[in-house]
């Protein structure tokens, strides 16, 4: 049973991955429920309760990730408190739209805020891109972290 188990889970792993790449699956959430598959099948040995308490914790950094590299590229990019925040709610509301609210929703976010305190479009322009650099440099810290996480199941089951 723990084979199968193991195949299931490895299926949550890769959309949890492509999810990753293609914000239209929850990514982080996917693989740890492949973890938690695996579980029940091969009742839960090796998976302590440390072990998901530190796996809940890593999928929570992912998460945290998305909203901090937003705003640290926002303001990298010469952004105003407005257009942190625009990109924030950007990324928040976005999400309701799928994977393209999730990619356009902080660049709009933070360019309609940086022209509302400056009133400078070329500017606005400027910080709104700096937004997709926090987006694709997020993903790939995602990716780094969810990479973690299954190489520790790994190594945990074997």
């Amino acid at each position: 049973m723990a084979t199968l188990g193991l195949i299931i889970a490895v299926i949550f792993f890769l959309a949890g991955l492509a999810g990753t790449v293609l914000p239209v699956l929850p990514a982080a959430p996917l693989i740890l429920a492949g973890m938690f598959v695996y579980g029940l099948f091969a009742g839960f040995e090796g998976l302590s309760v440390c072990f998901f308490a530190g796996q809940a914790v890593a999928v929570a950094l992912t998460f945290l990730v998305d909203y901090l590299a937003n705003m640290w590229a926002v303001s990298h990019y010469g952004g105003s408190r407005l257009a942190i925040w625009g990109g924030v709610l950007g990324l928040v509301f976005g999400a309701f739209f799928g994977p393209l609210g999730v990619i356009l929703g902080p660049f709009l976010g933070a360019f309609a805020g940086e022209l509302l305190a400056s009133r400078r479009t070329v500017h606005a322009l400027r910080v709104g891109i700096g937004s997709f650099v926090g987006f694709f440099g997020s993903t790939v810290i995602k990716l780094l972290i969810e990479v973690a996480m299954i190489v520790w199941f790994f190594l945990v089951i074997f």
